[in-house]
């Protein structure tokens, strides 16, 4: 199918983000001891950790499904990807500073040891999206921006590695989403293997282990995701879009979620971490990409505002959380069935008045490029990439 083919919008798509950031929402719910609910919803909270792995993926497919084709201004790309990312970014870091300022300052928290010792280094990591090559400084300030670090390399390497698969032909593309999982699959093999960090028992509550952060936060150790999700918007690109062949991709993809957050316990933590369901997310993406007429539902302008906002609630609901949940004496409250419903309420209304107020604004202010496409036909707009 040729690369320059119009390439109508693809919203279902967006909505998926909110459902991504939502599943690590819950995690946090459940780390934090806020939420305990039934044997079903505590193994699927348990793996809401692998949300950022399903961005990773989408990120590389919806950027192919942009960008392949068409002509590429370095300068102009990085500028949108700058403009996409960074405004939500540099608020989530002042809405967070206070209470990690404080924290590292005033405190003897384990987990700030190491930007307690290197405060100044820290923050200047953090303030550049650098974070994540550092992995003691991945959880630093805000906790869950480690995975925008990430993004930040793979939209530096993304025009580059878009020069090398656009030739490839569809059965090398598979070859190299397979040598991707499989390099991923390899890394944390070899760690649960040879247990660098001599750990007893390695989860999620492990949170200083090097070589454990390495692999989990690492922008090389994750790259192979996005390009697996690269590889998989070419064959998009390059196939016969049957929708027949949505819903067994889709059932598949939800399937293996299912079937992981179930055998949780007995998959090593660091293989399920990092990249063993890429193949899961790539499988939703491309079933949903096809665009199948049940899948019309994922189109719902509520929903597709909730994708829209899912960056903003993915960086700032750690913070709600701790703010809404615990007391000034750091006891729990509102852990009702309401209390958690008025939260969700919060964290998503309060993601939505920062996309809608904070996050486009300044995104038009910085990528003026952005006000000319808005105005083209909705086949030649180009779609945006999904973040995390």
């Amino acid at each position: 199918m040729d690369l320059e083919a119009a390439r109508p919008r693809l919203p279902a798509l967006t909505s998926l983000r909110f459902f991504a950031a939502f599943h690590v929402v819950i995690f946090h719910l459940q780390a934090m001891k806020i939420v305990q609910g039934p044997v079903w919803y505590e193994k699927l909270a348990a793996v809401g950790y692998v949300g950022v792995s399903f961005f990773f993926v989408l990120s590389g497919f919806i950027l192919v499904y942009t960008y392949a084709g068409r002509t590429l201004s370095l300068k102009d790309f990085w500028r949108a990807r700058f403009a996409r990312i960074y405004p939500a970014y540099a608020f989530s870091l002042l809405f967070t500073a206070p209470w990690f300022f404080i924290a590292v300052l005033k405190f003897d928290i384990p987990f700030f040891a190491w930007p307690k010792a290197h405060l100044k280094l820290a923050a200047g990591l953090v303030v550049a999206l650098m974070q994540a090559w550092v992995p003691p400084a991945a959880l630093t300030w805000n906790p869950v921006a480690w995975s925008l670090s990430v993004e930040a390399f793979f939209y530096l390497l993304f025009p580059f590695l878009l020069l090398l698969l656009v030739r490839r032909t569809q059965p090398q593309l598979l070859l190299i989403a397979a040598a991707a999982w499989l390099a991923s699959l390899t890394f944390s093999t070899t760690y649960v293997v040879l247990n660098p960090d001599h750990l007893t028992v390695v989860n999620a509550d492990v949170l200083n282990a090097f070589w454990l952060n390495a692999l989990k936060f690492h922008p090389l150790a994750r790259l192979p995701e996005f390009l697996l999700g690269m590889a998989c918007g070419f064959l998009f690109l390059r196939s016969r879009r049957e929708n027949k062949f949505a819903l067994p991709l889709v059932l598949f993809g939800i399937a293996g979620v299912g079937l992981a957050a179930y055998f949780e316990a007995a998959i090593p933590y660091p293989l399920l971490h990092t990249a063993l369901l890429a193949p899961v997310f790539a499988a939703i993406v491309y079933g949903f990409a096809l665009k199948p007429r049940w899948s019309a539902v994922m189109e719902n302008r509520l929903l597709v505002l909730c994708g829209d906002a899912s960056y903003s609630l993915y960086l700032l609901h750690s913070m709600i959380m701790g703010m809404y949940f615990h007391n000034t004496t750091g006891q729990l409250r509102f852990q009702s069935f309401a209390g958690i419903f008025v939260f969700v309420l919060i964290a998503v209304g309060f993601s939505a008045f920062v996309y809608r107020f904070i996050e486009e604004p300044a995104r038009r202010k910085l990528n003026p490029r952005r006000k000319q496409q808005l105005g083209q036909p909705q086949s030649q707009t180009p779609s945006e990439p999904a973040l995390a």
